[in-house]
Protein backbone atom coordinates (compact mmCIF):
# COMPACT_ATOMS: atom_id res chain seq x y z
CA UNK A 1 0.00 0.00 0.00
CA UNK A 2 3.14 2.09 0.52
CA UNK A 3 3.05 3.12 -3.44
CA UNK A 4 -0.27 3.92 -3.89
CA UNK A 5 -0.55 6.31 -0.76
CA UNK A 6 1.84 8.50 -2.66
CA UNK A 7 -0.27 8.37 -5.71
CA UNK A 8 -3.96 8.23 -4.34
CA UNK A 9 -3.42 10.61 -1.24
CA UNK A 10 -4.26 14.23 -1.24
CA UNK A 11 -2.24 17.15 -0.07
CA UNK A 12 -3.17 19.31 3.34
CA UNK A 13 -4.24 22.68 2.49
CA UNK A 14 -1.11 25.05 4.05
CA UNK A 15 -2.33 27.93 5.44
CA UNK A 16 0.31 31.05 6.10
CA UNK A 17 -0.18 33.22 8.60
CA UNK A 18 1.92 36.53 7.20
CA UNK A 19 1.33 39.67 8.07
CA UNK A 20 2.94 42.81 6.14
CA UNK A 21 5.75 44.69 8.07
CA UNK A 22 4.22 48.50 7.93
CA UNK A 23 0.33 47.52 8.43
CA UNK A 24 -1.99 49.05 11.43
CA UNK A 25 -3.95 46.30 12.84
CA UNK A 26 -7.25 48.78 13.77
CA UNK A 27 -9.78 46.12 13.10
CA UNK A 28 -7.89 42.98 14.34
CA UNK A 29 -8.03 40.83 11.34
CA UNK A 30 -5.69 40.30 8.67
CA UNK A 31 -5.53 42.68 5.15
CA UNK A 32 -5.98 40.15 2.85
CA UNK A 33 -8.35 37.85 4.32
CA UNK A 34 -11.14 38.03 1.65
CA UNK A 35 -14.74 38.13 3.44
CA UNK A 36 -17.75 39.18 1.72
CA UNK A 37 -19.93 41.93 2.93
CA UNK A 38 -23.06 39.69 3.64
CA UNK A 39 -21.44 36.55 4.72
CA UNK A 40 -22.42 36.63 8.10
CA UNK A 41 -26.12 36.85 7.27
CA UNK A 42 -25.17 33.78 4.97
CA UNK A 43 -26.29 30.26 6.03
CA UNK A 44 -24.19 28.55 4.09
CA UNK A 45 -20.61 29.72 4.38
CA UNK A 46 -18.82 27.41 6.48
CA UNK A 47 -21.73 25.09 6.75
CA UNK A 48 -21.06 21.59 8.79
CA UNK A 49 -20.58 18.82 6.65
CA UNK A 50 -22.20 15.72 6.45
CA UNK A 51 -25.84 14.68 4.91
CA UNK A 52 -27.62 15.02 8.76
CA UNK A 53 -26.41 18.40 8.72
CA UNK A 54 -26.97 19.30 5.34
CA UNK A 55 -30.53 18.55 6.01
CA UNK A 56 -30.60 20.18 8.94
CA UNK A 57 -30.01 23.51 7.36
CA UNK A 58 -32.31 22.41 5.17
CA UNK A 59 -34.75 22.22 7.22
CA UNK A 60 -33.82 25.90 9.20
CA UNK A 61 -33.96 27.42 5.57
CA UNK A 62 -37.51 26.34 4.72
CA UNK A 63 -39.24 27.22 8.39
CA UNK A 64 -37.45 30.48 7.68
CA UNK A 65 -40.07 33.21 6.59
CA UNK A 66 -38.45 34.66 3.37
CA UNK A 67 -39.93 37.25 0.68
CA UNK A 68 -43.79 36.68 0.28
CA UNK A 69 -43.53 38.39 -3.06
CA UNK A 70 -41.13 35.81 -4.24
CA UNK A 71 -42.93 33.44 -3.06
CA UNK A 72 -45.66 34.35 -5.03
CA UNK A 73 -44.10 35.25 -8.35
CA UNK A 74 -42.25 32.17 -8.14
CA UNK A 75 -45.55 29.98 -8.13
CA UNK A 76 -47.05 32.35 -11.21
CA UNK A 77 -43.97 31.35 -13.38
CA UNK A 78 -44.01 27.88 -12.05
CA UNK A 79 -47.81 27.75 -13.11
CA UNK A 80 -47.15 29.72 -16.74
CA UNK A 81 -44.46 27.04 -17.24
CA UNK A 82 -46.25 23.96 -16.42
CA UNK A 83 -49.37 25.12 -18.71
CA UNK A 84 -47.02 25.42 -21.69
CA UNK A 85 -45.26 22.26 -21.15
CA UNK A 86 -48.91 20.67 -21.14
CA UNK A 87 -49.87 22.62 -24.08
CA UNK A 88 -47.02 20.91 -25.83
CA UNK A 89 -47.17 17.96 -25.09
CA UNK A 90 -50.98 18.19 -26.29
CA UNK A 91 -52.11 17.07 -22.69
CA UNK A 92 -56.37 17.80 -22.61
CA UNK A 93 -57.45 19.41 -19.68
CA UNK A 94 -60.74 18.23 -20.03
CA UNK A 95 -60.30 15.64 -17.76
CA UNK A 96 -60.37 17.81 -15.08
CA UNK A 97 -63.74 19.64 -15.51
CA UNK A 98 -67.19 17.73 -14.62
CA UNK A 99 -69.58 17.10 -18.14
Amino acid sequence: MGMLDKITKLKRNRTFDYSPRYYKNDTGGSPFKLEHKFDKFRTTVDAPRGLKNKLGNAMADARRKGDRNLKIRFLIILGILLFIFLFIIDFDLSIFLPQ
